[in-house]
């Protein structure tokens, strides 16, 4: 019999036997589980590079500068080019690190809330494993990343051009460093977000027409003077925000353990399994990831702080 995703609506007389056979395929776990994590891991979106880990670690290099040691020269007829070095940068290493947990789903739970139990199990494994993964990426940025004014006024009271003074003079910090960089993301918390919407969308700097592209209708995050808005409530310090190149800030290196009966939500790194507990009438569902941030170029990124939520 051929599967059917997502799962149709049970039915009186096969709730049990449909959810057993959802809950005892990994594949479709993980089809299910993706798309509530689907475009949940910030860390994921400003750390954009992916990294191959072998053996548990993976190695990397930070700062590196884009030019030579020496400037060119003038070479007159007949002489030989001048020999310069190429600068690398400092060779680290990482560790990745097992995220994970199980919950529990009961048979008398599936029995009597047929497909609820299992969906909320996922939604909340889905929730835990994004807020921390996120709160560690974010961290590690936020340690990484020095560089650093403040802002004009807190954004709370700010004008939305001091909203947008604030974030310009950040791109451009990081533009001036001469290094290739190119700040595309603006990360702040909630209520920065808050007040800054407001404050964008009170000056008629957001788009109005009636469509996809009006945020005031679709509440989705605009990209104001090139530079997309992302909010997230893992920013480990509140009254900062960050502005920075995604392209080149760094990524995240996730490990594929492998092991029997675990499936991989694709895109995010994340891998679920399904055990059934004879012995306890219920299955107990996984979800974990592997994985560790790494900072390739922290000058690809500024904070600005003093923002004030």
């Amino acid at each position: 019999m051929p599967y059917v995703y997502p799962p149709a609506g049970p039915t009186i007389s096969g709730d049990s036997v449909t959810i057993s056979r959802f809950l005892n395929d990994p594949t479709l776990i993980a089809r299910r589980l993706r798309t509530i994590l689907e475009q949940r891991f910030i860390a994921d979106t400003i750390l954009s590079g992916r990294y191959t880990v072998s053996g548990g670690a993976v190695q990397y290099e930070t700062g590196e500068t884009i030019y030579t040691a020496d400037n060119p020269r003038a070479v007159t007829p007949g002489s030989e080019y001048p020999l310069t070095t190429a600068p690398t940068g400092t060779a680290n290493i990482a560790k990745t690190v097992k995220w994970g947990q199980d919950t529990i789903v009961t048979d008398e739970s599936i029995a009597r809330q047929n497909m609820q139990p299992v969906n909320r199990a996922l939604t909340k494994l889905a929730n835990q494993n994004v807020k921390y993964v996120d709160s560690v990426a974010l961290s590690a940025i936020s340690s990484a990343v020095t560089q650093n004014t403040a802002a004009a006024a807190a954004w709370t009271s700010a004008t939305a051009q001091q909203i947008l003074t604030d974030v310009a003079l950040a791109k451009a910090n990081i533009v001036s460093l001469n290094q290739g960089y190119d700040p595309d993301t603006v990360v702040v918390s909630d209520l920065a977000w808050a007040n800054a919407y407001a404050k964008f969308a009170t000056a008629g700097l957001l788009p109005r027409e009636n469509n996809g592209s009006n945020p005031v209708i679709t509440g989705e995050f605009p990209v104001i003077a090139g530079l997309r808005w992302l909010a997230s409530p893992n920013l480990p310090a509140n009254q900062t925000a960050l502005v920075l190149d995604s392209k080149t800030l760094g990524g995240m290196a996730d490990e594929n353990l492998g092991g029997e009966g675990y499936a991989s939500a694709d895109g995010v790194g994340v891998q679920v399994k399904s055990i059934r507990d004879e012995h306890k009438d219920a299955y107990r569902l996984r979800a974990r990831r592997v994985t560790v941030p790494i900072v390739v170029e922290p000058s690809a990124g500024w904070k600005i702080t003093s923002v004030g939520a």
